[in-house]
């Protein structure tokens, strides 16, 4: 099972929407905290159907929760700042992905901790600013899927 972690999120359709994805492809969704919303907003209820309460989501408190509660080797960083290609990686099962605030994206302390080959970046147009979150996250769920032959992974 894959897991997709996202780092502050603000915008509570793109994290209904994720989780509407998560459900769909077996993928775990770890939040981390501060939210820019509250977790019974009603936009976020309205992207996520019904699939809010089927979708295994694990909460923490910060970045450091987060390391502490699930530190693996398998932490890929999703970030127009990355100079490896999605494209360019075998994922396997297991792995993580993380995802920083629609606003912002993750912060330089962060990308700082990551092998530069860890840091990944999904290809667009030159002078392209970023592409929505939920799009994104769908995107390298897919792609790793893929690469594990669209097989159910527990």
């Amino acid at each position: 099972m894959f897991n997709i972690v996202l780092f502050e999120p603000e915008i509570p359709p793109n994290t209904g929407n994720i989780i509407r994805l998560c459900a769909n492809t077996g993928v775990k969704l770890h939040l981390i905290h501060p939210l820019g919303f509250d977790m019974n907003e009603k936009s976020l209820r309205r992207a996520g159907l019904d699939y809010i309460d089927q979708s295994m989501i694990h909460h923490y408190e910060n970045y450091q929760d987060y390391l502490e509660k699930q530190a693996s080797d398998s932490l890929y960083a999703i970030s127009t700042k990355g100079t490896q290609h999605y494209s360019d990686c075998k994922f396997n099962k297991n792995d993580s992905f993380i995802f920083g605030p629609e606003t912002r994206g993750l912060p330089k302390y962060m990308l700082g901790q990551f092998d530069t080959n860890k840091i990944l970046r999904i290809l667009m147009l030159k002078n392209s600013r970023s592409l929505n979150l939920s799009n994104a996250a769908s995107i390298i769920i897919y792609e790793a899927w893929r690469h594990n032959n669209f097989t159910i992974l527990s």
